[in-house]
This record gives structure tokens, sequence and C-alpha cells, in this order.
């Protein structure tokens, strides 16, 4: 008897001990200020917007630039595709503004994106932003604060989602409950950067980062280099690897958790949230799994986000936990109702200043509860369902990711998949360096006729020289003529 209560208390602190703390630690959080003399200031910052802009998402875009422009950066450097330079060229003559800059890749993939800006930029601070977001006018500063200080080396803030104007009941219900991610979100990097110092990852939607560690040749190799599982090069996941990457070289990492340094952005409101969530649900299996048993830095340098994030990668059952233990407090009365209290109050406990903004959206909190997108399921953070069958315990799906994590497709943003093959491209060994095979062995190639045939064993390669591909061995004096050779293997001989 003695041990079956010791394994109850061990099952239920380890379940429950992290949302008591980070509820604590939550509360005690305060942003670093905004001193009265700053050394840097919005002047010293540098604004990169990887971007598809389709014409759907066209006005969306523009209102986006025009916000970014209100907290007068140094530039503003817009990255899109090649196809759609005339018409990004065109929105932002309209807008009558010098210090907007564009760029462009051949496919869309934000990682070459990024990579094609980075030796642009001729200012101490970068800050990375999607093309989505809504940024305060007071933005800047507070995310400015921190980086006065040179140990740190990244800055991130809370996020809200943007309420949709006039929307039908689904589109509210499905709004809810991405506010309901961001509010998790915010509160479990809030909490675990009080801690130690740790978070989950430094979101993309808007972060920054000192220039000179994007800048470092090392950090490009390593960027554009990345390996899953010694199987595939990653080309997905760009803000988990530079998170990564930050800790691994000894950087202090900043959450700014305050109103005026709060970024609006959107989600999905119909059931392409699902596939977001699960995007975001591989995403962060394959980092940290990367960061626990690859790099191991977390162990020593975030103990408590160890446990309370990157842990429950592997062990957040959350409904094989919450039944076991309802059932040994059946034998216990005495301890059942209130462990079935702590439950009841873990659904919502982390989003009462939600209610507290939008006090109608109460009524939808059953919503999360009748699609299992509790607080407690899905992985480090995100309240994750099955994409396929409505209403499966987020447990589940954690498995689903598991044997699903070489997939890399957004799944719910148009065009976003046209080159879904360069996220996730198979390494072959061939007993030299590894030599990139694609997924698929039709395709079509977007990007100027192929110069020369290769052969490798029983393989058949072609390569060609185009730019952000494969990674740029960019020249300090062309940046704007990057030249690497691909390979490209199409099949057998």
């Amino acid at each position: 008897m003695l041990v079956e209560h010791t394994l109850f208390f061990v099952f239920l602190a380890y379940r429950y001990l992290r949302l008591i703390v980070n509820v604590v630690a939550f509360l005690l959080l305060r942003p670093i200020s905004v001193p009265e003399n700053p050394l840097l200031t919005s002047k010293d910052v540098t604004v990169v917007v990887p971007s598809l802009a389709l014409d759907q998402d066209r006005d969306e875009f523009k209102e986006t630039v025009h916000g970014i422009l209100a907290t007068n950066p140094f530039e503003v450097i817009l990255v899109t595709i090649d196809e759609n330079v005339g018409p990004i060229k065109l929105m932002v003559k309209s807008m009558a503004t010098t210090k907007v800059r564009v760029l462009s890749v051949s496919q869309p993939n934000k990682r070459r994106q990024m990579v094609r800006a980075i030796p642009e930029i001729r200012t101490s601070i970068t800050i990375f932003a999607d093309d989505d977001v809504k940024w305060p006018k007071t933005l800047l500063p507070w995310m400015l604060a921190p980086l006065e200080d040179e140990a740190y080396g990244g800055v991130g803030t809370n996020q809200r989602l943007r309420r949709a104007v006039k929307p039908s009941l689904s589109q509210r219900v499905w709004g809810f409950l991405g506010a309901m991610y961001l509010l998790r979100r915010n509160f479990d990097c809030a909490a675990c950067s009080y801690m130690d110092g740790g978070l989950p990852c430094l979101s993309g939607r808007t972060v920054a980062y000192r220039t000179k560690i994007l800048s470092d040749t090392a950090f490009t190799d390593g960027f554009t280099h990345e390996e899953w599982n010694s199987e595939y090069q990653l080309n997905a996941d760009d803000d988990n690897f530079i998170t990564r990457w930050l800790v691994s070289h000894g950087y202090k990492i900043a959450f700014q958790y305050h109103r005026e340094a709060e970024v609006e952005t959107t989600l999905e409101d119909n059931p392409k949230f699902l596939k977001q969530c699960l995007r975001w649900s591989r995403s962060n299996w394959r980092s940290n799994i990367t960061s626990m048993f690859i790099e191991r830095h977390i162990w020593r340098q975030q103990p408590w986000s160890t446990y309370a994030v990157h842990l429950t990668t592997l062990t957040h059952w959350a409904l094989l936990w919450d039944i076991g233990l309802l059932i040994y407090c059946s034998k216990e009365s005495c301890v059942f109702w209130p462990v079935l209290a702590l439950m009841g109050i873990s659904k919502w406990i982390k989003f009462v200043g939600h209610f507290l903004r939008h006090p109608v959206d109460v009524l939808l909190l059953p919503v999360s509860f009748t699609l299992c997108l509790t607080p407690n399921g899905g992985i480090d953070g995100i309240p994750l369902p099955s994409p396929d069958i409505p209403g499966i315990y987020p447990s589940v799906d954690l498995l689903l990711t598991k044997y699903d994590s070489a997939q890399t497709a957004w799944g719910s943003r148009d065009g976003a998949d046209a080159n879904d093959a360069y996220r996730m491209i198979h390494l072959t060994q061939t007993g030299h360096e590894p030599i990139l095979e694609t997924k698929t062995s039709h395709l079509t190639f977007p990007w100027p006729p192929l110069r020369e045939q290769f052969h490798y064993g029983k393989h058949i390669g072609y390569g060609a020289i185009h730019p952000s591909l494969n990674p740029p061995r960019v020249p300090r004096d062309h940046p704007e003529k990057p030249e690497t050779i691909c390979l490209i293997l199409l099949g057998d001989e």
C-alpha cells in the first residue's frame, strides 16, 4: 500500500507540479524595462519579411508592411519568390516609401528567403516577421531593451490572435481554438523564461536577433545544412533551429511579455487550423528530440524548461495520466475530489486573462473539451487534435506525429507546398559526402536549364547553378549573385 501511495503522489506531482510552478512564475515575470537613454534605437533595426504574398493575401501583407514602417526601422526587406517580384514592387511603389527593398528566391522556402536577406543587412539588429502580423507602434523599444545587454542574442514577444470582424459561428469557434493556442504559448514562454531563461521556441512570427549571429558563416552553414535523423536535410523549422543555436552558443534569450510588445497575428479560422496544429507538432517533435538527445545543452542550462516543455514530447500522454490518477483516486475518496478539482482548474487557469478581456468567449470553453483541445494536450503546449478524426485525444496524435516527423507540408496555406520537397531532402550516403536526393522522381524544374549530368554509382544526377536552392556561398562583394551547385538525383541509370 505504501508503494502504491508513493507512486500515486510521484505521478501526481510529475503531472501537475509544472502547472502550479508555472502559474506562480507567470505571475512573477516582469519584462526587461525600456531604458531612459537606450543605446539601441529603431535606426539599428532591419526588418526582414519572408513572404509568398499571393493575390488574395496582398491587402493583409500591405497592412503588415505599413504597421512595421510605423515603428520607424532603418529598413524593411521583403523576400518573396521570383514570380511575385513585379506585383510586390508595385505594392511598395504605391506606399511611397524609400525604406523597403524587395529581394527574391526561386522557390518558396523560408530558410532560403532568410538567408537571401542576411548579407544585405546593414544594422546591428535583425527582426524577422511574418507577413500577416500587426505590430503596435511601441514594439521596437521593448524588443531592443534586452539587447542592450550583450549577453542576450534573441528576443521574443507575446502574441495575440487578431479577432475576425463579424465572424460566422464556425469562424468564431475555430478562432477561439487558435486564440487558446497562442495564450497557452504565451503562458509557457513567460513561465519558463522566469524560471531559467528558457522557452519552447522563439516564434518566427516576430523575433529579434543580433545580426552578427546570423551573419556568422558557421551559423549560415548550420542553418542551411541541418539534418533530421541523419537521413534528411531539413529546410523547415527555421525558428526552432535558431533558438537552439542561441542556447548552444551561450546566448541568453528574453521574452518580453507586455501589452506594448504584443503582436497580433492570424491563424486559420476553419478546419485547416488542424493542419496547422499538425505542422507545429511535427516541428516541435523534431526540435525537442534534437535538443534533448543530440545537442543536450538544455539539461544543464535550462533544467526547468527541459522538464516543463521538452520532456512532454515523450511523457505527455494526458489521457492515460488522468485516467490512471482518477482510477486510483476512486479508491480513496479523500483525494478524489481535490484531484478532480485540480484537473478541472488546469483546463482554464491559463486563459483567465483572455476571458477577462473577452468575457463572451467563456461560452466557447466547452468546445475545447468537446474536441479534446485541452490545455494539457498536444506537444510543447500545442492543443492538437488528429487532423483526420476530429475529437481524437491529443496523446494519440502525439504518437502519429512521431511516425510522421519526416513530413513538412503546411497543408493550410495556398501555394506554400508547391515546393515541399525542398523542406525535407533525403540524404543518400555514397561513401563520401552526402548527396541530395529528392523524395520523388517526378519533378518540374522551375529554375534555368540543368547544366551538366553527373553519374554516382547507379544514379543519374543533374547539376544546376541556381541561387538559394542550396546554401549559397555568397561573395561579400557580390551579394546579389549567390551561386551554388545543387545536385538533384532523379533515379537509376
